[in-house]
Formats: C-alpha cells, structure tokens, sequence
C-alpha cells in the first residue's frame, strides 16, 4: 500500500499535466494570414516607421510581429506581453498587449495589422487615464517595398480618473472619428 499511493499520486500528476498541453495550443499572439502561397515576402521583413504618431512596426520572416511602438505613450510593446514604463510625472503605465494579426495579399499589394492593446493603465500626476483600444492598419505597399500607405482606423475606450470625475467614460464614436493616413517607410539597417 505504502508503494503504491506514490504511484497513484504520480499518475494523477501526469495524467493532470497532460491536459496542461492546452497552454501550448493556445492562440498566437499574432496571427498571420497570406493570400495565395502563404508566403510572407522578403521585402516586408524589417522594421517599419509612419510619418507621424509614433508608429513603428517590426515584421519578422515568417510575418509575425516581434515589437511595436504604438501612439500612446510611444510604448514600444510585444504581443503577448504587458510592458510596464516609468511615466515622466510620476508614476507607471501598463500596457497589456491584445491579440494582433498581419494579413497581406500579394496579388493587391495590400497590407492589413492589427494592433489591440487590450488593457492599458497611466498614471499622470494625480489622475489615471485607463482603458482599451483597437487599432487596424490597411493599405497598399510601395511597388519598391519601402513604402506603405495606410489608413489607421481607432477604436479606443478610455476612462479617466481624476479628482474632479470618478470613472469619467471619453467617448469617441466611430462614425466620428475618420482615418488617420500614415505613410510608413522601411528603415534601412544604418539609421
């Protein structure tokens, strides 16, 4: 009896830890969709900045994302992770990344992302801004690679705490809140 009530406990351990295999199936962090071959092109691999906002994109080979640098707070954040930063005011923000995609068809030369910050959190002195946004990149790539026009549709929802308003809701509707256009231009490796 005393040998096998270890065995037991081993057993139900292993047999546990084989349902633990659902951690592995969990979804990426960035999900990647090519038309047709299913081939990320070579000419995106790299990092990407837009002209404005703080923007900046890194694709890696196989078209996941490997980093981003997003608008608010130019955080440079990773899917799948929380990126905590000292603000300048005192204080911290957190930024828990959402799920993010890439799409490309390389028949059109169009380039969607994705990018979701699915919880965010900012001191500022004595005020908290926190909240979610959802931000969708679509355009066409440059004949030569080294450029991509993009229209920047925002969906964010953010709540204000300050001393004044408790859990102040900033609304922005969507039907009022037009596209943003950005260019973003590859950066070559000596900048």
């Amino acid at each position: 009896m005393k040998r096998i009530v270890p065995l037991l406990l081993f057993g139900l351990s292993v047999l546990s830890c084989s349902g633990c295999h659902g951690l592995a199936e969990r979804p990426p962090a960035v999900e990647v969709v090519i038309d047709g071959d299913g081939q990320f092109p070579d000419f995106l691999v790299g990092t990407w900045k837009a002209d404005s906002g703080g923007w900046e994109i890194v694709f890696e080979p196989e078209g996941t994302i490997s980093s981003a640098v997003v608008s608010l707070g130019r955080v440079r954040m990773k899917p799948g992770k929380v990126t905590t930063v000292p603000m300048k005011l005192g204080g911290k923000g957190v930024f828990e990344a959402g799920p993010w995609a890439v799409q490309y068809s390389p028949e059109r030369r169009e380039l969607v992302v994705e990018i979701a910050i699915a919880s965010f959190r900012v001191e500022l002195g004595g005020s908290v801004v926190k909240g979610r946004t959802l931000n969708i990149f679509a355009g066409s790539v440059s004949t030569d690679g080294r450029s991509w026009w993009a229209n920047r549709f925002s969906f964010p929802e953010y709540v204000a705490d300050t001393k004044k308003y408790r859990d102040h809701r900033l609304t922005a509707d969507p039907n009022d809140n037009p596209p943003e256009e950005l260019l973003f231009q590859k950066v070559t490796e000596s900048q």
